[in-house]
């Protein structure tokens, strides 16, 4: 057979390699938001823990609004962030392409409390249940002041949900599911 075999690469360890260290500069924030109190991920790379994964570079976090505000989050733990991500970035001569967006929308402020721990890049972290992580995509969807590009992507997120889970179908959008009855 095989002389030798080769190690299968981790998700972590791809995706270290193709946003230029996008792994580790999630494992940073990570461990800072978890010093800080509730928060959960949502958007693109939440969809990726319930339906097929695809490549993708921005990470949305809802953080807990009154421990931003009291905190001293803004100032101080995302210079801290900013300063290790930039001191490795110094010694791997590159910057990362991970986008970390963290959204305050009142709207999803009480995802964190329904949020279970599933594994993401190497790390245990907090995601938004299949519910809200489309509830989310819905209002992404439907924001018209998004620029097309991304309203589209949201739309193939609701579609990818929709095809893994045909039980959701009266939840997503009538355009949504008239698409999917089509295949």
């Amino acid at each position: 057979m095989f002389r030798y075999l080769q190690r299968i690469m981790t998700a972590a360890e791809v995706y270290e390699s193709v946003t230029n260290g996008g792994a580790s500069d999630f494992a940073d924030v990570v461990a800072i938001l978890n010093r800080n109190g509730p928060w959960c991920l949502i958007g693109g790379l939440a969809v990726n823990c319930y339906v097929e994964p695809v490549y993708i570079i921005d990470v949305d976090l809802v953080v807990d609004a009154s421990w931003t505000e009291t905190s001293g989050f803004d100032a101080e733990n995302i210079a801290l962030a900013a300063s290790l991500i930039w001191q490795r970035a110094q010694t791997a001569c590159s910057t990362s392409m991970l986008q970390i967006n963290f959204i305050r929308d009142p709207r999803y402020q009480n995802f964190s409390s329904r949020a279970q721990l599933r594994a993401v890049l190497g790390q245990d972290v907090p995601v938004a249940s299949l519910e809200d992580v489309l509830q989310g995509k819905i209002w992404a969807w439907s924001d018209r002041e998004r620029r097309l590009s991304k309203r589209k992507k949201d739309e193939l997120d609701l579609i990818r949900i929709g095809e893994a889970y045909p039980k959701l179908h009266e939840l997503l959008p009538k355009e949504i599911a008239e698409q999917l009855k089509k295949g």
